[in-house]
């Protein structure tokens, strides 16, 4: 089986719809769908079942496009591997970064990235710190750029320490704060940000906020708070100079140490032979 029949039945099980799939692979629905019916024939089997809602996939169709996703990203592993032996920085470059880290950090990173290595294709997505480190145990990308400390037993470099603030327009201080009848505004996170949060709270309060408003991203919260509607806790990373409005008191652990979030970068030892993988590294390690 050729390849441009692998990648058609790998983006049929992906859209489960034939217009849709034909729009991706640049092909007329009827012109796809006699491709179709001849790799069904090739095999033997048939892969999906038509109806008005849709394409199911058969139980022959799941091996099937089990084995064709299989081989085409082990085509694209190869192909990568043939760029490596060029002294040329290209390729694609697989991210999968945490949401804030994404929102915040990545785009001078990328800007950066970019402009030095113009030959680059750009492959990101980004999510909670949970579901990019399952990306990277899964093998999906090249470099996971995550909040916390993951235990990763392979290459893994610091990039940055980020302290926590409590953030208001008009609380200056936790006396402030105890005094308040303001809700706490917060935004959907991973469970090792929550747990940061929690016991910083119980460190310095004997009951949780009377009042709690979650929203789903981090700047829908600064933004609430900004204009007064109650106060956050919010990273460093996501406070810019122009946030003049908001008072701004530090978390401090038992130690009176700032409670910090690390941000990592995580990749397999054998993605540092792809020189784009290995550029962007090297980018990030700059101070």
């Amino acid at each position: 089986m050729q390849l441009a029949e692998l990648k058609i039945l790998s983006v049929l099980a992906e859209e489960r719809n034939m217009r849709k799939a034909a729009d991706r692979l640049f092909v007329s629905q009827p012109a796809l769908s006699q491709r179709l019916q001849s790799i069904e024939r090739e095999w033997e089997t048939q892969i999906f079942l038509r109806s008005k809602k849709g394409l199911t996939i058969t139980p022959a169709g799941e091996k099937v496009i089990a084995y064709a996703n299989e081989t085409l990203k082990r085509e694209e592993q190869v192909r990568e591997e043939i760029f490596a032996l060029d002294s040329k920085v290209y390729g694609t470059l697989k991210l999968a970064v945490a949401s804030a880290t994404g929102q915040y950090w990545l785009p001078r990173m990328l800007k950066r990235y970019v402009d030095r290595f113009p030959q680059v294709k750009i492959s990101l997505v980004t999510g909670w710190s949970s579901e990019i480190l399952s990306r990277m145990y899964e093998d999906d990308v090249h470099i996971g750029i995550i909040r916390g400390n993951p235990e990763w037993k392979g290459e893994k470099q610091h990039l940055f320490s980020d302290p926590l603030y409590l953030v208001d327009k008009t609380i200056r201080s936790l006396e402030g704060l105890s005094r308040t009848d303001k809700p706490f505004i917060q935004f959907r996170s991973d469970s090792t940000y929550y747990q940061q949060i929690q016991d910083w709270w119980h460190m310095h309060f004997l009951s949780r906020p009377d009042r709690t408003i979650v929203v789903d991203q981090i700047e829908t919260c600064k933004e609430m708070a900004a204009h007064g509607i109650g106060y956050a806790i919010l990273p460093k990373v996501s406070l810019t100079p122009q946030d003049t409005d908001l008072h701004k008191i530090p978390l401090l652990d038992r130690q009176h140490q700032p409670i910090q979030r690390e941000t990592w970068l995580l990749t397999h030892e054998h993605y540092g032979k792809l020189k784009q993988v290995q550029a962007f590294i090297d980018l990030a390690g700059e101070r």
